[in-house]
């Protein structure tokens, strides 16, 4: 009999969809005398497999470019099946999710899935590091798990400069039915994408950047790809039920700068982080950074009207700002044109976020409490500080952690580190742990890839000498947020981390001559991105990959290469590499 661990991936995910197609012929060949022990053995494996395996999503994405007018004035904009934002994938937790995506561009293409980590798979990332990018006129299907995880995400292209175009969209994961929510399910669930847009396409950014300039301020703000008027002529973006309480979930996809979002003559509860279910305070306003997901509870429970959603840059010399309008159902009365006001300084930023608490008592993808996990009572096995620099070579701009401004490779890191041909693509850990005082007073391009211990705890220090507030995602991990603070980080300052209940997340920022700290187990195998959500910075090197191998090269850590796979530069033409074991 063939069991689960005789048949590659691609042929379960075809028994998966093709259950109906083998009954049939198999209920044919034994009505014409002659059964099928293949399909007999088939199909008692799908009997197994419909049993254990949890649900698939599956998605098909025609990826183009279409003209769209996001700040007024008509652009290439990439759409996914027409739609800008993209389509949402929304599923429960443990949820497989299988995209199959024809790339209808000019230009290689990528996504990935922000927040969701992966767990042993980096194969799926959607980053140069990682995967070989999908050529114009073809298709590539991604298939992940939502594993152990629930919350707010987004995704986004991270090839060439794609994402100054678009191509993002919401990405929401729901806790499983025998899994108790600590809030009561809402009459509805609103998606707010919001971020800083340029007029300039993204073929000009990207000269620009490659010319070696900077590419200046954004332009505008927009909401769900649009900003508003703000004048009342707006058709309602949202609406709600008085009395009926809603759940927004905001997440800043921009480019550039912090935003705050407000609702006009409401309070928001937060009841959710990037996966992390929260202290239910109630906030009039709150500072979403780079890359950010936060989910609150609205209650319509003031005068049937209009109302104004807000979106404005924070740390800004000029604010630029758009709304989106919520209406109350049956009213025609509009909104106020007086906007409530944003706060100002980073001072009431960084109170805010020491506000944020881990709702220590509730449950988020498992069963157990989330308080269970006691992370401050785990010994440090390594520090590593990471300070962001700019600077330029051959007179272009580029941009730096510790002096090392990454360079992306013909042969993606991890597919050059599988076939175990590395040393002929890049270097291991050039540069330390602890770097110089004088760190920003050069800046090196290279591939930068560090090495992690499997199963380590290490906490991180993201030091920020610049005037700027920085914004940093770390792929295939959530980390508890511990500090953040002003000035320069020391040992001492171990003192004012929250070891208690700070909210495990996947993005921290760090406001200008300060510093933040965060501490993570690695415990996922694989090789994962380390970087700056400012697209700029990104784009110009600030970023970093961290290989984390089990020593096992066990399957129980970390799957095989899938045998659909993209290969591409030094590993195209290589023999298959031995698989993991089992």
């Amino acid at each position: 009999m063939f069991t689960h661990s005789h048949i590659p991936n691609h042929h379960l995910s075809f028994l998966h969809q093709n259950k109906q197609t083998l009954f049939l012929c198999f209920f044919f060949n034994k009505n014409m005398g002659k059964p099928n022990l293949l399909l007999l053995a088939l199909i008692s494996t799908l009997v197994v497999l419909v049993q254990s395996e949890d649900p698939y999503l599956f998605y098909t994405w025609d990826v183009s470019y279409s003209t769209l007018s996001p700040l007024g004035v008509p652009q290439q904009v990439i759409t996914i099946n027409g739609q800008f934002p993209g389509p949402r994938i929304n599923g429960t937790s443990n949820n497989n999710v299988v995209i199959n995506v024809f790339n209808n561009l000019d230009e290689p293409l990528l996504f990935t899935w922000n927040g969701i980590q992966q767990r042993k798979n980096s194969w799926q990332e959607g980053v140069l590091g990682t995967n070989c990018p999908i050529q114009p006129g073809t298709n590539f299907t991604y298939k992940f798990q939502v594993k152990d995880q629930i919350g707010s995400y987004f995704y986004y292209p991270t090839t060439s400069l794609h994402r100054a175009a678009g191509g993002y969209g919401p990405l929401t994961v729901h806790s499983r039915d025998l899994i108790p929510v600590p809030f009561d399910w809402p009459e509805e669930e609103y998606i707010v994408l919001t971020g800083d847009w340029y007029r300039k396409s993204h073929t000009e950014l990207k000269r620009h950047m490659d010319n070696g300039k900077t590419i200046g301020r954004t332009d505008g703000v927009i909401i769900n790809g649009k900003q508003g008027k703000g004048d009342g002529s707006d058709p309602p973006m949202f609406t709600m039920i008085p009395g009926k309480t809603y759940r927004y979930r905001f997440c800043n996809v921009g480019m550039k700068n912090s935003l705050n979002v407000r609702i006009q003559g409401h309070t928001m509860k937060l009841v959710e982080i990037e996966g992390s279910h929260t202290v239910q305070n109630v906030y009039d306003s709150l500072d979403v950074h780079m890359g950010q997901c936060y989910s609150v509870l609205v209650t319509a429970d003031q005068k049937p009207k209009d109302y104004y959603l807000v979106s404005s840059t924070r740390f800004t010399k000029t604010v630029l700002m758009t709304t989106a309008t919520i209406r109350y159902t049956g009213s025609n009365e509009p909104a106020s044109p007086v906007l409530p006001e944003a706060p100002t300084g980073w001072a009431w930023s960084l109170n805010q976020f020491r506000s944020f608490r881990w709702n220590l008592t509730a449950s988020a993808a498992r069963p157990n409490p989330q308080g269970s996990y006691h992370y401050g009572k785990i010994n440090i096995t390594r520090t590593i500080k990471f300070v962001n620099t700019a600077g330029t070579v051959d007179r272009k701009l580029r941009y730096a952690i510790n002096g090392l401004s990454h360079m992306n490779t013909d042969t993606p890191l991890k597919l050059a580190e599988y076939y175990g041909i590395q040393d002929q693509v890049f270097k291991y850990d050039i540069i330390t742990d602890d770097p110089p005082a004088d760190v920003g007073t050069k800046v090196t391009i290279a591939p930068n890839v560090i090495t992690g211990i499997f199963r380590n705890f290490v906490e991180i220090i993201f030091e920020n000498h610049e005037k700027s507030v920085q914004s940093w995602h770390l792929s295939g991990y959530s980390f508890f947020a511990v500090a953040i603070e002003p000035g320069m980080w020391s040992p001492e300052k171990r003192k004012n981390y929250n070891l208690v209940d700070a909210v495990s997340r996947h993005t921290i920022q760090v406001y200008p001559k300060g510093w933040a700290a965060v501490m993570t187990t690695l415990d996922n195998a694989g090789m994962w991105n380390m970087r700056s959500l400012l697209l700029e910075r990104n784009y110009l090197g600030q970023q970093l990959y961290v290989s984390v191998l089990s020593p096992a090269r066990s399957l129980r850590d970390e799957y095989n290469m899938p045998e659909t796979q993209l290969l591409c530069g030094k590993v195209k033409n290589l023999p298959f590499p031995a698989p993991y074991s089992s």
